[in-house]
């Protein structure tokens, strides 16, 4: 089997499995005693928040480690929003901020702080001065990812950051996926990391507050970690964190090199093996392991099975692969297609002859997934008529649930010609991504140049793959229209 699904945690580094069991026997006594046994386990703990403070660029007293990354963010957060109570209760976050990030937000909000979300641009991109428009008198914290865990778009960091300080905001890092690449520029204010994302043991984050930075812990006192994260430290985990982390950096400029040949072969080639695929995230400015593409006419979970079944491991952002029915936050925010979406993130160590086995795999994977779903084949309007059965029939419902729809005439109820007719209804309430696109594409050719097709979908997943798709073909989204049942996406037939 061939893991892709690095972004969301990393094979343990040899290293980090050396430590860990190494401090199973020396780590093991409570480093807060003075007896022998946790002067040892002391030492241990004291070493590793060395190497962990070297590698992140700050002092070893601005580090504490918590029970994990998810638990580095919300004691973070929650504890600069507190030590900045006074000067006001604004929020600012990115659209494409990790969950952790943004579940945070919404408590935030729900409990009376303000929130704004800055948008991103189509390759997942932050503007440096909508962040410095959205900072006020009352901003107590702003928050953004250094990388996206989705599309790997890298984010501008330290301009931010620039903006930020300039107007006496701290700014919070989610630094969750490029740590393991190298410290993050900036001047920024506090930091988070999570140890499974770079190689090391799940159950380690780490939280950064720098000096001078106002900071409140939230919750029950404690002695431990500075009270930022109570509770009796994990020190084996800690330990193999830190002697990971402190290994992979190590290898992080020869190892970013080659994996980033090996995603950009993925890059160029996915779009001319697979047709309809669109790679997202920005091309330049990205992680070196990762890439993301979609498919049209393609249901996500199944094409996730059927590339498991082919020993390969990767992760999605699709609707249909998750149990809420909505598409990705990060697909959405950057307005890209949804459907059949693929992450591959390659962990260190990945051999060019297993992407090069992927992309043998993967054409025939999505042409038997699209398939079994009756996707559209050929080269008409949108390349979308040729494998079509049948036009629209007279009066009433089409193959595919669609329906005429003619101009009424005062006085009159006479048909009209196909050159004449308004357009059509596609009727998908009730089916989920991919099939309101699929429905769409197949009928787009029954209507003449300037007429619409109207798509009746209750799926959350059509309010975005409605518009990728006009913008993949050359056609125009007209907006939608709330319906009876669901929201009605309009669609013009220019070409």
């Amino acid at each position: 089997m061939v893991y892709f699904d690095a972004a969301s945690a990393a094979p343990l580094h040899p290293v980090a499995r050396q430590a860990l069991l190494a401090s199973l026997d020396e780590g093991w006594a409570d480093p807060a005693r003075l007896y022998r046994e946790g002067r040892r386990a002391r030492m241990l703990l004291d070493a590793a928040r060395e190497a962990a403070a070297e590698a992140v660029g700050c002092r070893t007293d601005e580090l504490v480690f918590t029970p994990s990354g998810t638990r580095a963010v919300h004691a973070g957060m929650a504890g600069a929003l507190a030590g900045r109570r006074r000067v006001g209760g604004h929020l600012i976050v990115s659209a494409v901020e990790h969950s952790s990030v943004l579940h945070a937000a919404e408590a935030h909000e729900a409990a009376g702080g303000s929130l704004t979300r800055v948008p991103v641009d189509r390759a997942g991109t932050v503007d440096p001065a909508a962040y410095a428009a959205a900072l006020g008198e009352d901003t107590a914290l702003a928050c953004l990812q250094s990388a996206n865990h989705e599309v790997g778009t890298e984010q501008p960091v330290a301009r931010v950051a620039e903006a930020c300080r300039a107007a006496g905001v701290p700014l919070l890092v989610d630094a969750a996926q490029s740590l393991g690449w190298g410290p993050v520029e900036g001047d920024w204010s506090l930091l988070t990391g999570s140890a499974h994302k770079w190689g090391g043991p799940s159950g380690v984050g780490l939280l950064v507050v720098r000096k001078g930075v106002r900071f409140a812990p939230q919750g029950p006192g404690d002695e431990r970690e500075s009270g930022r994260a109570p509770g009796f430290e994990n020190l084996p985990a800690v330990v193999a964190a830190a002697a990971s982390l402190r290994a992979v950096r190590a290898e992080a400029a020869a190892e970013a090199g080659r994996l980033r040949e090996l995603t950009e072969r993925i890059r160029a080639r996915v779009p001319r093996l697979v047709p309809d695929a669109e790679v997202v995230g920005d091309p330049e400015h990205r992680l070196p392991g990762v890439v993301t593409f979609s498919c049209l006419y393609v249901d996500g979970e199944t094409l996730l099975h059927e590339l498991d079944r082919a020993g390969f491991s990767v992760s999605s952002g699709s609707s249909c692969t998750s149990s809420t029915l909505t598409p990705s936050h990060v697909l959405k925010a950057m307005g890209v297609l949804s459907e059949g979406n693929v992450r591959v993130s390659l962990p260190p160590g990945t051999s060019a002859e297993d992407v090069e086995r992927f992309l043998e795999v993967l054409p025939g994977t999505v042409a038997a997934v699209r398939e079994r779903l009756g996707a559209p084949t050929g080269t008409g309007p949108g390349r979308e008529e040729e494998g079509r059965e049948g036009g629209a029939r007279e009066g009433g419902a089409r193959e595919g649930g669609a329906r005429e729809e003619r101009p009424r005439e005062e006085g009159g109820s006479e048909e009209r010609g196909p050159e004449e007719r308004a357009g059509l209804v596609v009727d998908a309430i009730g089916r989920r991504c991919p099939i309101p696109v699929i429905e769409l594409a197949k009928v787009i050719g029954d209507v003449p140049v300037g007429g619409t097709v109207r798509v009746l979908a209750d799926d959350e997943a059509a309010r975005l793959d409605i518009p990728a798709w006009c913008e993949m073909r050359g056609q125009e989204y007209a907006g939608e229209e709330p319906a009876e049942t669901g929201t009605a996406y309009l669609v013009r037939r220019i070409r």
